[in-house]
């Protein structure tokens, strides 16, 4: 990548905080602001899993901690804590040795406290860091794996820090994102950047292979053997992470009769039959690096962007039954099939390699490829449905980075640029993630917004295929009830940010939105708000009282639990559903009675609100 390509995207980035601060919606801070805006954008794209911000810094027992921001995945195993190096200077410098060492050391200072009883020594108590450290203090003999994340303006290098059983037990994994890598993640788009494999290190030499793709095929595949103790080695580093693009769950062990609790068996009992009883695993790398070495022999010395798209209950498997069953994973062997595709096709290639090595099992949930008939649907929409005053559109994302290339087309010529910008801003673009979360809130599936953009849209496309196996053609009167909910949720998300709420703001948002469904019975009057293309101060004015209700009630309801934690739950969004959120007597227009005889359509299904399967 180049310095001028890094450059111009530190000074957009550095312009979108600078921006969030003057308009009054974000901190006041530019290093708080800035954590703020690349969190959300790491966890769009999937980099961390449902990323919460959270500034908290003190000290404890003669320690000086600080951190700004977490993410608990859904396993519990892990843990991610985050700092923050903002220099705000561009062209981006290098950042110093001792200046990244002193961050990271003051993350890890946190963990190390909170599993000593640093939630009893902060003041004042209940807080959302006294939560988290609570939570680290009573999950501290789960947590096997602490990630230390630093994000930056500056230059850091690529590379990660793996430092095993460096305090208690506790893989420590250093992540630095600094300002190149989230170039490559959020600029350039390459999602699972950070997911690297070194064999070198790992097995003691570079993985040997076969080449099994033929000369001018688009892609290179290779087969070889991966030692079990590896692939559990590299699930633990990485988790669901390594499966995001596989279209199976791991199902848990149900049984003796199960796949996995036969896996499991194998892996205690026969583990040097492994190899034979087991298919292996299909996994895509965007780039590897290779080296042949004569005579069809082939070694692997490193991958990067490795996904499983087929074989992730074996790869967990392994890393439970080590972890929770204390098994010895040496001698057993996993057969691979490694396929390398790079470009614009990888997505694609992905979805269609998962697709296809998952069709002899019985599990069939949904292919996630921007190339469903739905998604290709919505986009038709969205170039085709004008705004009511003819001059604007909405622009749907299919593909990850086609807006932007879109931007730079128009760009060659001033005019088509100002045409482009004036048509299609950033302002009404929406990605498949975005969709799905506006969507699935409205239909009051909001424990599943929740769990974060990833998992949401997996839930909800999957739900989508459920109720049309046969496959959901959207149109215009669907198009715009959608874009009326997603101004209606990022209206709800300019109020929680101008509140400056402490955390859990997406959580809050998320439930304003289903609390108005609930109460108006799904019924609004969603033609006003997309011929308007905004809410009316009336509806605007209940939706800023409530947001402080709403918050308030996710803490009462959590208890002891972390909020962030309890709104993923169904009984979090039960609770909030059975509270009583009253709209005025004087109702908005949007919900006066002349528009309440349109009925309760769902979003996805036109069944019933109070009908949607749960």
């Amino acid at each position: 990548m180049s310095d001028e390509a890094i450059e111009a995207f530190a000074r957009e980035l550095a312009g979108e905080v600078d921006e969030a601060i003057q308009s009054g919606q974000g901190s006041i801070y530019s290093e708080e602001e800035f954590t703020r805006v690349v969190l959300d954008r790491l966890g769009e794209e999937g980099a961390i899993e449902n990323p919460t911000l959270l500034w908290q810094e003190g000290s404890f027992a003669r320690a000086k901690y600080k951190i700004t921001g977490y993410s608990i995945p859904d396993d519990e195993e892990r843990l991610i804590l985050v700092t923050t190096i903002r220099t705000g200077e561009v062209p981006p410098r290098t950042l110093a040795r001792d200046e990244i060492l002193t961050a990271l050391q003051q993350a890890m200072k946190f963990y190390e406290c909170s599993c000593r009883g640093l939630h009893t020594k902060i003041e004042p108590a209940a807080t959302d860091a006294s939560e988290l450290a609570q939570h680290i203090y009573e999950a501290r003999e789960r947590i096997s794996v602490l990630r230390v994340v630093l994000l930056s303006d500056g230059l850091t290098g690529l590379k990660s820090i793996d430092l095993k059983k460096a305090y208690d037990g506790t893989r420590i994994i250093v992540d630095l994102f600094g300002i190149e890598r989230l170039h490559r993640i959020l600029g350039q788009g390459l999602r699972r950047d950070d997911i690297v494999v070194e064999f070198e290190p790992e097995l003691g030499g570079p993985l040997p292979c076969l080449k099994a793709s033929s000369e001018g095929a688009d892609y290179d595949a290779y087969l070889a053997s991966v030692p079990g103790v590896l692939l559990a080695d590299i699930y633990e580093k990485y988790g669901t992470r390594l499966l995001e693009l596989n279209v199976r769950a791991f199902l848990g062990v149900r049984g003796r009769k199960s796949v996995n609790a036969g896996l499991r068996a194998t892996i205690r009992d026969l583990p040097h039959r492994f190899l034979a009883y087991n298919n292996g695993i299909v996994a895509t790398v965007d780039s590897m690096e290779i080296e042949d070495r004569g005579n069809g022999y082939f070694v692997v010395k490193s991958v990067r962007g490795l996904q499983i798209v087929n074989g992730g209950q074996t790869t967990a498997s392994l890393h439970r039954a080590r972890r929770q069953d204390g098994a010895s994973l040496e001698g057993i062997s996993v057969p691979a099939k490694i396929i390398c595709v790079g470009g614009a096709d990888l997505d694609e290639m992905v979805a269609a390699v998962s697709k296809s090595a998952n069709s002899q099992n019985t599990v069939q949930p949904a292919d996630f490829s921007a190339n469903d008939p739905f998604h290709v649907a919505v986009e038709k929409l969205a170039n085709n449905t004008w705004l009511p005053d003819g001059k604007g559109r909405w622009f749907y994302e299919r593909a990850r980075g086609s807006y932007g290339a879109a931007e730079l087309k128009a760009s060659f010529a001033a005019a088509q640029r100002r045409r482009f910008m004036l048509e299609t801003p950033k302002e009404r673009r929406f990605s498949k993630t975005d969709l799905a979360k506006y969507l699935n809130a409205w239909d009051g599936q909001v424990h599943q917004v929740s769990f974060g953009n990833q998992k949401n849209y997996q839930f909800f496309i999957q739900a989508l295929k459920d109720e049309h196996p046969d496959g959901f053609e959207p149109d215009a009167s669907w198009f715009k009830a959608f874009v009326a909910k997603a101004i209606l949720f990022r209206t709800v998300l300019s109020i929680v940010r101008a509140r400056k709420f402490a955390a859990f703001q997406a959580n809050i948002v998320a439930y304003t939105v289903a609390c108005l469904s609930w109460a108006c019975g799904g019924r609004i009057d969603f033609d006003m708000i997309w011929t308007r293309q905004s809410i009316s101060p009336e509806l605007h004015g209940v939706l800023e009282g409530w947001v402080g209700e709403i918050d308030k009630a996710l803490r009462r309801t959590a208890g002891n639990r972390m909020v962030s934690e309890w709104a993923k739950k169904v009984e979090c969004r039960d609770a909030l559903r059975e509270m009583a959120f009253v709209l005025p007597d004087g109702l908005p227009p949007e919900l006066s009675s002349k528009t309440l005889t349109a009925g309760r359509r769902s979003t996805r299904s036109g069944i019933r609100n109070d009908e949607l399967r749960i």
